[in-house]
């Protein structure tokens, strides 16, 4: 398998195009596990519930859209490292149809 270096913060709020070159929302965090020396990209979460995840506020967040009346909170979707396609760095398309990945707040897992 290649390997290749790209720099993160310059994926974040890229926006994502699915299969037809819909944009389905910005990659606003990217989960890394450390391996040896090195982090490997495990997922990345898009949409607007991954911005509370970024800000360490999900929790919190929940709680206060609750009190405002939210009965489920969607907006977001947990995608597979290997699941979304960055031979260009500046637009990064989905592999597979959107319908496949869970949705914050309501976990559907590929």
């Amino acid at each position: 398998m290649t390997t290749r270096e790209i720099h993160l913060e310059l994926l974040l709020s890229k926006p994502v195009l699915d299969s037809t070159g819909k944009t389905v929302g910005r990659i606003q965090e990217v989960r890394a596990e450390q391996q040896g020396e090195e982090w490997i990209v495990k997922e990345y979460l898009i949409g607007y519930a991954a911005v509370l995840e970024r800000l360490s506020a999900w929790t919190i967040g929940l709680k206060i859209l609750h009190l405002l009346g939210a009965q489920k909170i969607y907006g977001g979707y947990t995608i597979p490292w290997d699941k979304l396609d960055l031979t260009d760095p500046d637009k990064p398309r989905l592999r597979c149809s959107l319908a496949l990945f869970y949705v914050s707040g309501e976990r559907k897992m590929l």
